[in-house]
Order: C-alpha cells, then structure tokens, then sequence
C-alpha cells in the first residue's frame, strides 16, 4: 500500500513521534541523547524555521508538537532525524540505523485538539512511571519552561503554561481516563486529528473536543 501524501500546510501544529528500531535503547545515558537531539532541532529550527512547542524525549523514542510557517514539515523532519540519526548510531555504537523507519505526524486543526496532544505528551512519562509529577521530568521542555533548567533552543510562546502555571500544572498533573487516553491514541494516528466519531461520519469535532 503506497504510503499516505504528506499534507504540507502552515497553519497547524503537528503532533509528531518516532521510534528507536525493534523498540531497543538509544544505547547512550540519556543526557547524551538529550544534547544530541536539543542540538539538532536547534540547528533545524535555525535552517529550516521550524518552531517548537513542546518536545519530550523518552527512552527509545521521542514526542514533539510543532509548526512550520514554512509548510515544509518533511523537510524540516527529514533533517532533524537524519542528522540525529547519524550521530546516535556513531556514538552509541550500534549496527542498525537509530529509528525504525520513517515518524509519525499528525495535524492538530483545532485548539482544543492541540491540547489533548499537549497534555498527552507531557504527561508521557509520569504514564510510563518514570515520575509522579510532569514537572519532575528533565528531559522535557516543561522543565526547562518552568525555570528549572536551561532552555536547549528557542520555542514558540506557550500561551497555555503562561496564561497559569499553577492551574496548567495542576491539569497535566490530573490523571487521564484510559477511555480518553486510548481516544487521543487514535486521533494521532491519523493525517488529521480525529475522533471515532469523526471516523465513521465525517463531522469534525464531536467527540474529542473537549479537553482530557
């Protein structure tokens, strides 16, 4: 089956995810990946004007939701992955390439579908176990957004942790029902964010425009 045409548009973030081959490790301490990967999306957001929203980096993959004034998300990603991957497989020492395959991209068309990804993907690591608190993670631009560590590269501004950060840390800190977890999976898995719903009728934002 002939993969799906890239839809390249300005006007939407997009969420994106990718994956180290066969689920195996980085094979580097984390903090090494972290420089390696904040490196390289500076370098991208330098060449390419992409801009970053949020960025959370797990142990064998990574979460990003950004835009592209530009409309050239596969450039920018073909770059950013490239480059990092070159620099993963020397250092870490492994036969393989360091992702499996191509990553996965999804246009958030609608502020309340931005959202979802936004929690989902910071609360990524506490839902791993990894952490109790979203805060607590370190390899995750929240951190470096709360002042608790130093920013890797420029960001677009993040209206929703500036509107108020006590409140905005509370919801990311609250719990997702498996039910909502399981409806934001399968929003993301498509070109365009979409519900259930949305799948079998056609009309936009039914069931998952609410905020989870």
């Amino acid at each position: 089956m002939p993969r799906a045409k890239v839809i390249l548009q300005p006007e939407f973030p997009y969420n994106i995810s990718a994956r180290c081959i066969n689920q195996e490790w980085f094979n580097l301490p984390m903090e090494r990946v972290w420089d390696i990967m904040c490196e390289e999306l500076l370098y991208t957001i330098k060449d390419k004007n992409l801009l970053i929203h949020c960025f959370v980096l797990m142990s064998n993959h990574f979460h990003l939701l950004a835009s592209t004034p530009d409309s050239n998300i596969s450039s920018c990603m073909h770059q950013f992955m490239h480059r990092s991957s070159l620099r993963l497989t020397r250092e870490g020492n492994r036969i393989n390439e360091t992702y499996a395959g191509r990553h996965y991209k999804c246009i958030l068309q609608h502020p309340n579908y931005f959202l979802n990804a936004y929690k989902y993907i910071y609360r990524n690591p506490v839902a791993a176990g990894i952490c109790e608190r979203v805060e607590d993670y370190k390899f995750s631009t929240l951190h470096s957004k709360l002042g608790l560590s130093s920013i890797p590269f420029p960001m677009a501004e993040d209206t929703t942790l500036q509107s108020s950060p006590l409140l905005t840390l509370k919801w990311l800190n609250t719990p997702i029902t498996p039910e909502k977890s399981a409806a934001v999976k399968f929003g993301l898995r498509h070109q365009y964010f979409k519900s259930k719903m949305e799948r079998r009728t056609g009309q936009p934002l039914i069931s998952i425009n609410d905020l989870v």
